[in-house]
């Protein structure tokens, strides 16, 4: 059984009935409880439960935040971003309100609790909380207009009687204009359907694609490695080696090679944890092509 605890708020899970039933006992005698059956709606979550599956939305939360920011009437579009933008801190023109700016970047990270596709473009918005300039509010407006077209969008979970573990692995080179720095993102399938995900700027200048996307998919072996172990403890999961797909034939390449050569003699040595975790065969780099990379 998975319990899970927000302040006064709290949800749990499994698949012995018994135990669940005996938890609940437990619980109203020692706190004043309310049973609401099972979960519908869990701190802006909105979850549907059927025989196929489950589908969780936050429907609901995101026309919140178009009302609070008066984009609900909005000209929807179909990209978070605009194709081929890139955005700096050097952006002139008009400063704007960052009050304001942090409050609709801090809205929007929550909504990408259950929107993957939202997460490259808030976390690069999200960099110029500081000082944002009118060209930074405009592309903050621009997901919200995109949110305002895909209100309907969430996640279905289906029965699966055998579920697999499967990651994803991928980075620009260069995205940051101001500071060189790439951006490396992640996400992990359960069965059919993304179950978690990561979009953030890498700590250090890599000096190739290859590199970036070496140091992307070291980040993805450290999290499967966590996540497996988590996963086989409740029992989702079989104990197998885990499948992270890379659509960079030399950074696959250079992972299983444990030979320092030119290219990656200056790496630093906490991304090569991954070669160590192919060795023992807890975790295989698998080659796919760009159209089919879900990261």
């Amino acid at each position: 059984m998975v319990v899970a605890l927000y302040v006064d708020d709290l949800i749990f899970t499994g698949s012995n009935a018994k135990l669940i039933k005996e938890f609940k006992e437990i619980m109203k005698k020692e706190f004043e409880m309310t049973d609401l059956g099972l979960m519908k709606y869990f701190l802006g979550l909105e979850v549907k439960q059927s025989d196929e599956g489950i589908f969780i939305s936050q429907e609901r939360y995101a026309l919140e935040i178009l009302k609070k920011f008066k984009m609900e009437d909005c000209n929807p579009v179909s990209t978070p971003m605009e194709p081929g933008r890139k955005l700096s801190k050097f952006d002139g023109g008009e400063r704007a309100n960052s009050g304001r700016f942090r409050s609709l970047v801090g809205s929007l990270r929550y909504l990408t609790s259950m929107r993957p596709d939202l997460m490259l473009s808030v976390g690069i918005t999200s960099r110029f909380m500081e000082d944002p300039s009118y060209t930074h509010w405009k592309a903050l407006k621009r997901i919200l207009r995109y949110v305002r077209g895909s209100l309907s969008l969430g996640l279905f979970y289906s029965k699966l009687d055998d579920y697999r573990l499967v990651g994803y692995s991928d980075s620009d080179w260069c995205g940051d204009v101001d500071d060189q720095k790439s951006t490396s993102g992640y996400v992990f399938l359960l069965g059919n359907t993304a179950f978690t995900w990561l979009s953030k700027k890498q700590p250090i200048v890599t000096l190739s694609t290859c590199e970036a996307e070496y140091v992307a998919a070291s980040w993805s072996v450290c999290y499967a490695v966590w996540l497996s172990n988590l996963l086989r403890h409740m029992g989702v999961i079989r104990d197998e080696g885990i499948v992270i797909r890379v659509d960079n034939k030399s950074t696959i390449e250079l992972a299983k090679n444990p030979v320092n050569h030119g290219r990656s003699k200056h790496i630093d040595v906490r991304f090569h944890f991954i070669r160590e975790q192919i060795r023992e065969g807890k975790v295989e780099l698998e080659h796919v092509e760009s159209r089919a990379q879900a990261a």
